[in-house]
């Protein structure tokens, strides 16, 4: 981290090491505490000030305000950085979006990219917080729940480059509409300073004259074959579909970064997003429970039908949260899209999930499951040895709990 000193550590209840002058690192797990790192104590954190002092942490500091301290700290280490910054915000392919661009620049430029999902509060200044001095590129994403939210990371952040993956259903008890959506994803474009790029659907509305816009269409020549998606003359190392959107957007950002297109890519995703996963008997588990909203689990159901490959095809669904007074609706057209999809046994798991098994008409087998207990006991009985399984729900579901059960029956 570019190294702050202590005198810029935010309010609160300070313990500093002897003679330490600054701080080179930023945690708030006292775990990951090296050397010269400042320990924010954030709810319980508190428990553990002496394991972080303990790993050679430069300080402790227990914050009056722990996300306003978080937001004055990433700010600080920003403000130092001549890194462009680049964030990525959407209704879906957030993450697939920053883990491809990440694979693209690190070969040509010192690149710092968000962790997993650090994208709220406490991950985007923890991302800032590993900026270094040499560092060129920062790609950081930017999820909201409501109105205000990525307005107040972009200040934290001041991105250089807006990326717009997308807009759809998703956070619509917390803003409406599709038109809520847009709006509140527009607050990244509104965040740019004059003269930043804009990288937006094509359909979508930017109000400002002094951006640089480029506009994403759908990738229609996108080529999967080989193991590999062939687009914009780089082959990338992945099959699923629904990535090559994601990949037209970081070949975008990439291009407005003034950087080389290479000719071949290797990704590695973020764990939960379509990680896969060999059964018995030659079958495949697709872990896709990170998330979910209807255009997710679609594109998920289609990633299914692809990786099937004569296999038996089973979709293990959970609840898509947040959907407003639509949410049945919702269910009951992606049961209907399993259907469509070929999907020949489903377990819905969840409340809500009940609307996938009166949309699945056609499906040979479809149990509904109203708890993760019970859904894990169907999928015991349902699943068989050489299945093509996808697991996929919102993430206050757990269904990760449903992949570890099929994962560990593979190891």
């Amino acid at each position: 981290m570019i190294p702050l000193p202590l005198s810029e550590i935010p309010a609160g209840r300070l313990d500093a090491a002897t003679g330490a002058q600054e701080i080179t690192g930023v945690k708030i797990d006292s775990r990951l505490v090296e050397p010269g790192d400042l320990f924010v104590a954030i709810g319980r954190g508190v428990e553990f000030l002496e394991d972080a002092r303990a790993r050679g942490a430069a300080a402790m500091l227990v914050p009056d305000e722990p996300f306003a301290a978080m937001a004055a700290l990433g700010a600080a280490v920003r403000e130092r950085s001549g890194a462009c910054i680049v964030g990525i915000t959407g209704s879906m392919g957030k993450t697939g979006t920053k883990d491809i661009l990440a694979a693209l620049c690190e070969p040509q430029a010192r690149t710092v990219a968000a962790e997993a999902s650090f994208n709220n509060e406490l991950g985007v200044p923890l991302t800032l917080c590993r900026l270094e001095p040499d560092t060129e590129v920062c790609i950081l994403e930017l999820a909201m729940r409501g109105f205000g939210q990525i307005a107040d990371l972009a200040a934290i952040a001041r991105p250089d480059i807006g990326v717009v993956t997308n807009v759809g259903p998703v956070h619509l008890e917390l803003v409406g509409d599709l038109e809520g959506v847009e709006r509140a994803k527009g607050e990244l474009v509104d965040a740019l300073p004059p003269g930043g790029t804009a990288i937006v659907p094509r359909d979508f509305p930017v109000r400002r004259s002094d951006l640089r816009v480029v506009r994403l269409d759908p990738p229609e020549d996108a080529l999967v074959e080989n193991g590999q998606t062939l687009l914009g003359g780089v082959s990338f190392g992945f099959t699923a579909r629904h990535q090559a959107a994601n990949a037209a957007a970081a070949l975008a950002v990439l291009d407005a970064l003034g950087l080389e297109r290479p000719s071949r890519v290797e990704v590695s995703f973020s764990r939960w997003r379509g990680d896969e996963v060999p059964l018995p008997g030659g079958g495949l588990l697709i872990n896709d429970c990170y998330n979910a909203n209807p255009v997710s689990m679609r594109a998920a159901l289609s990633l299914l039908a692809d990786r099937a490959a004569g296999r038996r095809r089973v979709a293990i669904l959970g609840d898509m949260a947040e959907l407003g007074p639509d949410a049945p609706r919702y269910h009951h057209e992606a049961g209907a899209a399993a259907a469509e999809l070929g999907v020949q046994a489903l377990v819905a798991v969840g409340p809500l999930a009940r609307g996938y098994v009166e949309g699945a008409e056609g499906v040979e087998i479809v149990r509904w499951a109203p708890t993760l207990e019970e859904g894990l006991e169907a999928v015991r009985e349902i699943v068989e040895p050489g299945d093509c399984v996808l697991v996929k729900g919102s993430r206050a579901m757990g269904l990760e709990a449903v992949a570890d059960a099929l994962a560990g029956v593979a190891a």
